[in-house]
């Protein structure tokens, strides 16, 4: 009986522990949104925590007034805004300096910087560094920009990560002539191990910018497998390709609880580790990705209005 007794403090103490690893890893986390997504929130303060940072998709297409009103909106619930700006949807240096000045006119002063997914730059510019090279982000001040721990086919078409790696070290010595604060936000992993090793190759090769680390939130596996496929993830797509074999999970949601848990319990023991923030992509929806975080962030996860 007494070893029986032992072994459920012992538990106890260490679920305790990887409770606090996680409310600590997910303190300050951010999530992204797209205008449709984002009208399907009543009140985002009823969602998140206080001072979550909101990204906010520009898809092709998108007019920009959409983006701008969207940005409004969810800066006047208290929330900081972090719009995309996709170089490659950008016709040239006047339009990007009007949407600068649009986003900063509701208070916007945080952008997200990266070429974006379509195939062919419609205009001048091609990639997030000749977008930082214009100058025409004076008065932000945080820029971020995209990260990629399993490499970029797009951007490597040979599959090694020689320009992933060639572009982050130009980035992050951007980002010591620069008075904004700059991170990298990543493409969404679903396996830690390779993503501890990218990050401390990165920290070894002096490449200084802070990892927003890419989460994938909850969602059914087919959607994540789809969504996975679409945004070029690499290795660590077989731990949903794994799970799809398994007759007794195929059909019950993914969750990011293991990912984001060996993430935390490695960054506790290192807390130089380069991953600063956590980063969601709600693919399930986010109102189901906050309650996750709600449900396994301790006081991370409070939203403003609980």
């Amino acid at each position: 009986m007494a070893m029986s007794f032992f072994r459920k403090d012992t538990k106890d103490a260490a679920t305790g522990a990887e409770a606090a690893e996680m409310e600590a890893f997910l303190n300050g986390y951010s999530v992204e949104v797209m205008p449709r997504t984002a009208e399907k929130v009543e009140d985002f303060r009823a969602i998140l925590p206080k001072g979550t940072r909101v990204y906010i998709a520009h898809i092709d297409g998108t007019p920009i007034e959409e983006m701008v009103a969207t940005a409004k909106r969810i800066g006047a619930e208290g929330f900081d805004v972090m719009p995309h700006f996709p170089a490659r949807i950008i016709k040239d240096r006047a339009t990007l300096t009007d949407w600068v000045a649009c986003y900063k006119d509701v208070g916007v002063h945080q952008g997200l910087l990266l070429a974006g997914g379509v195939p062919q730059p419609v205009g001048e510019f091609a990639t997030s560094m000749q977008l930082l090279e214009t100058g025409a982000f004076t008065g932000f001040d945080r820029l971020h920009v995209a990260g990629h721990p399993e490499g970029n086919k797009d951007i490597d078409p040979d599959g090694s990560d020689k320009m992933v790696m060639e572009a982050a070290r130009w980035k992050s010595a951007f980002s010591e002539r620069t008075d904004a604060q700059m991170a990298m936000a990543t493409q969404f992993c679903f396996e830690a191990g390779p993503v501890i090793d990218w990050v401390n190759r990165l920290q070894a090769e002096g490449i200084k910018l802070p990892v927003h680390i890419g989460v994938a939130g909850p969602a059914k596996l087919q959607t994540l497998i789809k969504f996975a496929i679409a945004c070029g993830v690499g290795a660590s797509l077989r731990v949903l390709q794994k799970r799809a074999m398994d007759v007794t999970k195929l059909l019950l949601p993914y969750e990011p609880t293991e990912f984001v848990a060996d993430l935390a319990a490695h960054k506790a023991k290192n807390p130089g580790f380069g991953i600063e923030q956590v980063h969601f992509f709600p693919l399930g929806g986010i109102k189901t990705n906050a309650q996750w975080v709600t449900d396994n962030g301790g006081a991370s996860g409070v939203p403003v209005n609980a």
